[in-house]
């Protein structure tokens, strides 16, 4: 916790260059209201885990970093968002007819994480090597019928969502790919297709995203078949 509440900034995760170097969205705070400000901020500095049990947080942030490729500091804090989220009840307003209410999936699919790690001789989920854990990930993602008693896809998409909200509400995420942040009051006046505004950053290297799409996609096939990935 102590490396989320020193409040760096102009921060992206991981540790990678920055496709924006010298963006920092933190940066135009100043423009922000201050209930705005104050709800950004506080992502900077969560409070401390209180949905997840003990013996469950070490299983959930494993699956939270695999899911996001969250493999080197710094990190977002996702798993503390996560819990945060889950301690007060905010779900998405809805849920499938299939399965139960978001906290016990939580809860059932982190014991069943480690029940899929026993079955292959670890002690526990973490206790994996990552790349063990993506194979019992994927397993779950690829299960078209039940898992541990629920919908498996329904499982995996109850992961991603949860982990995929929390990681882009985070200024750091925002960093990362150039995103301006709250845009009231301020607003944007550049408008058009490569435009930028004055606190804004050209791209280090623009890339057209199908063509790392595709090799995403060639990756997974690779992983799944254990082949050499592509040049």
């Amino acid at each position: 916790m102590g490396r989320v509440r020193r409040q760096r900034t102009g921060v992206t995760p991981g540790d990678r260059p920055s496709r924006f170097p010298g963006y920092d969205v933190l940066a135009q705070r100043a423009t922000w209201d201050d209930q705005t400000a104050a709800a950004v901020l506080k992502r900077l500095a969560p409070e401390p885990v209180r949905f997840f049990r003990p013996d469950e947080q070490g299983t959930a942030r494993a699956l939270l970093d695999r899911l996001l490729g969250q493999d080197g500091e710094p990190r977002v804090p996702v798993l503390e968002l996560v819990d945060a989220r889950l301690a007060a009840g905010a779900g998405d307003g809805y849920r499938y007819e299939d399965m139960p209410e978001d906290t016990t999936a939580w809860r059932r699919s982190i014991a069943g994480l480690d029940a899929d790690a026993r079955d292959s001789g670890a002690a526990a989920f973490p206790e994996l090597a990552r790349g063990a854990q993506m194979d019992v990930i994927e397993a779950v993602q690829q299960t078209d019928g039940g898992w541990r008693g629920m919908p498996a896809r329904r499982v995996f998409n109850l992961w991603m969502r949860y982990a995929c909200t929390a990681f882009y509400s985070h200024p750091w995420a925002w960093n990362e790919i150039g995103f301006g942040g709250p845009a009231y009051p301020r607003g944007y006046g550049a408008l058009g297709v490569n435009k930028l505004e004055p606190w804004e950053r050209p791209e280090r290297h623009p890339t057209d995203p199908v063509g790392w799409s595709e090799r995403a996609d060639a990756a997974k096939k690779a992983h799944a078949e254990r082949k050499p990935l592509p040049a």
